[in-house]
């Protein structure tokens, strides 16, 4: 598709589809909306800014929601289905970006194997020698890897064994396991890039090879377009577009809810 700064032809609108939320149609549809009055117009560079941290906005927000879902009483989300179906649907979000990596041990700790794994959390590390069950290696802190080191019975062995992060090394104790380590984490978000190649006419178009969709779930796409269109209202100053935008995305917040 051919995007010129007068305008573009208009695509699907608040559609939720069981797959990647597209970017080149997140894209069509913000400068569709933001054309339609000559409202003004929203480059690829400032989208793929705003595309990427809305999507980081997103994503941070489903901890935040999954906290205060586990905050409520056990006895009262055994009771209410819709307490549980709420936990669940969060997690189903969360776990899109569930990854694992094998670490690398180098001079005592483990690292990474790939450059820049963009770790948001870390779920667990797992002790995988060959011919045996996977062991969960369980994470101390500085002050608890120094207690249990005090005594014979609680010293960490090869069934029991521990780890303590210091930056973006693991530290694995004993100190005899050197290998078959793995790490389970969370990544963060990769950058949304809307690629293109630029006519003579200095008109955009888009490049599937170039681009890099949202990694959010596709039910998401609905508010991914609501929330790049506050930002664009606040690029092209213009209140109402920010207004209308926060409006719909009220709206959409309590349509998911009910």
């Amino acid at each position: 598709m051919t995007i010129k700064k007068g305008g573009i032809s208009p695509p699907f609108f608040f559609k939720n589809i069981k797959m990647a939320i597209n970017v080149n149609t997140v894209y069509t549809t913000v400068l569709s909306i933001l054309n339609k009055e000559q409202r003004g117009y929203m480059t690829p560079d400032e989208f793929n800014k705003v595309g990427t941290q809305v999507q980081l906005e997103i994503f941070e927000k489903y901890f935040e929601d999954l906290n205060q879902q586990l905050r409520v009483p056990l006895q009262v989300a055994q009771m209410d289905s819709e307490y549980a179906d709420r936990i669940k649907t969060t997690e189903e979000k969360i776990s899109i970006f569930e990854t694992s990596n094998d670490l690398t041990y180098a001079a005592g700790s483990f690292s990474m194997s790939v450059a820049n794994p963009a770790i948001h959390r870390i779920g667990t590390l797992q002790y995988e020698p060959n011919g045996s069950l996977p062991v969960e290696i369980q994470r101390l802190t500085q002050k608890e890897y120094n207690l249990v080191q005090r005594s014979k019975l609680t010293a960490p062995t090869k069934q029991w064994p521990v780890y303590k992060e210091e930056g973006d090394l693991f530290y694995v104790y004993p100190d005899t396991i050197q290998g078959k380590v793995m790490a389970y984490y969370i990544k963060k978000p990769s950058d949304v890039v809307w690629g293109f190649t630029a006519g003579s006419l200095g008109q955009y178009t888009y490049s599937a090879a170039a681009s890099t969709d949202f990694e959010l779930d596709a039910i998401e796409q609905t508010e991914v377009i609501l929330n790049i269109l506050m930002y664009a209202g606040v690029i092209i100053r213009d209140p109402q577009i920010v207004q209308t935008a926060a409006s719909m995305v009220q709206q959409d917040e309590v349509n998911q809810k009910s």
